[in-house]
């Protein structure tokens, strides 16, 4: 892999006489050279990060050169057996390594330590060396990946276990790690034994208490849908970021961006991922691109490599562990991100070219307190059979009106799991991703919410490939809507201090969201059931064991709750022009029973297999996203 390096570089004293070196050498043409000090005026990033990060110079090349001009060998960190006790006779280690840019290796017969460094081996930093190892280093030079890549081998037991319990070890309350606390095991048992309490005592009443309590919370969240999705609609002509805002930016002044790529298992589309993150508008030499992939998956492995990707491509190595799970990959992703921003992206993601500079602006114009903008996604094979233009009305209406009006109201936004764009700083307050919740992504909003951090939207999409079958879909529904299960009981644990911190309308946008969209799928098989017993059935039969007044609010609820997802699956394609979807809505009532369908496998996941990730299948569609 080629690659961008972590900072830019601490160049030679005379940073003429370098880049004479390197034409001296023949590593770069006068015109590649040229090239380079023209970017290196307009970006402010350094003449040699600029010939790496465009192929104009391999990283084996740049270093040879820079050895030269430093006065040092070079080495290759992958053939070197490490001095343990050295390695670890630090604070941090790991981390300070990967800071500093410099690893000592071994100690040499005359009592002076070889440190490899990516950064120019100046008096200063010398010192500065010579005081953590407490004696004389003698210097080599390496790579910033180099070092980073040494970093993840030598420290992998510690930054696979951090990646996976460091959240559970700061903050045990906001972790999925234990699925049930106590007191939520007490409550559930002495509920469950109140309810056949009841049912033995009066069974009929119970009943209609509980069809009726389902019909309720129903209701209640579609009319929250409904309500919020119609605050946003008022927004569906507004640009958030104008095209001349972005072109006003200055490539000099961009901020410094990291993509995090977890793919697992996903050979057959990799080099398309390469070709649609490669269309990114962004210089190259701010950017780094880092694809996550699990240690046992030499399948993706090769074929990123085959796809031959740009120099700013990595690949992160994710050490074994458990739970095997995105957010554990993105967690160690996190910790060898360099960019002052963030963002995430799936394997068959294409986002707009201008994503991460509208991002930019977006984060420029909300302040500090914005931790996360979240992209809109939509699917580009819209068109391939009734589940995908299901999906694609689905996401429509999510992302171009739901999340609008959360993001007006100023209430908690469960992100979408790709496409959010974090302050790397913030994200690292937070605690990053917790790996054993199987929605991070909603988890990560409730939490920044929690802090009084907001999550924004902005005008930008990211086309993705719709689930084609059914299978397909409630395997991945199922883990969502056991997120968001999971997502509902960590933050009930402690509900006073949640209303405390964020209030009483944001905790009520949590409980009939996050909460009560599982609830919602859960009763839609029961209240169907209901209403075709009062709709086939004589009346005569059913009155004596359901009052009509039940009846009447079940069917009610039945036509008022599927006329409003209807209306609003109808608004999806409009803002998008996608008018060929609109009666496709009218099935709505049937892709709910899909939902509920996947509900009721996620309860039963929740209860005995709560960290399990459910791998979702891509690439299985015959459309092309560029057609």
């Amino acid at each position: 892999m080629g690659e961008t390096l972590a900072a830019p570089y601490v160049d030679p004293a005379d940073n003429d006489a370098f880049a004479q070196l390197l034409l001296r050498s023949n590593l770069v043409t006068p015109d590649a050279l040229r090239f380079a000090r023209e970017v290196e005026q307009r970006t402010g990033a350094s003449f040699d990060q600029v010939l790496i990060s465009e192929g104009l110079l391999d990283s084996e090349s740049l270093l040879i050169a820079e050895a030269e001009a430093w006065g040092v060998l070079p080495i290759d960190l992958d053939a070197v057996k490490f001095d343990d006790t050295l390695v670890r006779g630090q604070d941090d280690a790991g981390q300070r390594f990967l800071a500093e840019n410099w690893l000592p290796i071994k100690r040499g017969d005359d009592g002076r330590v070889f440190v490899a460094t990516a950064r120019e081996p100046s008096a200063e930093r010398a010192a500065r060396i010579r005081s953590a190892i407490g004696a004389e280093p003698r210097f080599v030079a390496t790579t910033s990946w180099n070092i980073k890549n040494a970093c993840l081998r030598l420290f992998r037991s510690e930054i696979a276990d951090s990646a996976a319990n460091e959240l559970w070890r700061q903050n045990p309350a906001m972790s999925a790690r234990i699925t049930f606390s106590r007191g939520q095991k007490v409550a559930a048992a002495v509920a469950a034994l109140v309810i056949a309490v009841f049912a033995v005592i009066w069974p009929v009443q119970t009943v209609i208490a509980l069809l009726t309590l389902v019909s309720l919370v129903f209701l209640a969240g579609t009319s929250f849908k409904f309500i919020v999705a119609m605050i946003g609609a008022r927004y569906d002509v507004v640009e958030r970021v104008s095209k001349a805002e972005v072109a006003a930016l200055a490539d000099r002044e961009l901020p410094r961006y990291t993509v995090l790529v977890p793919v697992f298992r996903e050979a057959n589309i990799v080099a398309q991922l390469i070709k649609n993150l490669g269309g990114l508008d962004y210089p190259t030499e701010k950017l780094e691109v880092l694809i996550l992939i699990e240690e046992e998956d030499d399948e993706t492995r090769d074929a990123v490599l085959a796809s031959s990707p740009p120099p700013h491509f990595r690949i992160v190595t994710i050490p074994k562990g458990q739970p095997q799970t995105k957010p554990r990959a993105c967690n160690v992703g996190l910790y060898f991100a360099t960019g002052d921003y963030l963002v995430i992206y799936d394997a068959e993601d294409t986002p707009d070219p201008d994503q991460l500079k509208k991002a930019v602006v977006a984060f420029e114009r909300g302040g500090e307190e914005t931790v996360c903008v979240q992209a809109a996604l939509n699917y580009f094979n819209d068109t391939e059979n009734v589940l995908t233009r299901m999906f694609t009305l689905e996401y429509s209406y999510w992302f171009d009106y739901m999340l609008a009006g959360l993001d007006v109201a100023d209430l908690p936004i469960p992100l979408g799991g790709t496409s959010n764009h974090f302050r790397t700083s913030a994200l690292l307050e937070l605690g990053g991703w917790d790996p054993y919740n199987v929605t991070e992504d909603a988890d990560l909003g409730i939490r920044a919410s929690a802090l009084g951090y907001r999550v924004g939207v902005i005008n930008s999409t990211t086309m993705e490939e719709a689930n084609t079958s059914i299978p397909n879909f409630i395997r991945q529904r199922s883990r969502w809507i056991k997120g968001y299960m999971q997502t509902s009981l960590v933050h009930a644990r402690q509900p006073i201090a949640l209303i405390r911190e964020v209030g009483w309308k944001r905790f009520s946008s949590f409980v009939l969201l996050i909460a009560g969209t599982p609830l919602t799928f859960l009763g839609v098989i029961p209240a169907y059931l209901l209403t075709a017993v009062t709709l086939l059935l004589p009346r005569e039969i059913v009155e004596p064991f359901f009052p009509v007044w039940v009846l009447w609010l079940t069917l009610l609820n039945f036509v008022i709750g599927n006329m409003v997802m209807i209306y609003l699956s109808m608004m999806g394609p409009y803002k998008r022009g996608a008018f060929h979807l609109v009666l496709w809505a009218l099935l709505n009532p049937i892709y709910w029973l899909l939902h509920s369908w996947a509900s009721y496998k996620g309860l039963w996941q929740l209860i005995t297999k709560p960290h399990y990730w459910e791998k979702t299948e891509h690439g299985l569609t015959t459309q092309d996203a560029h057609g």
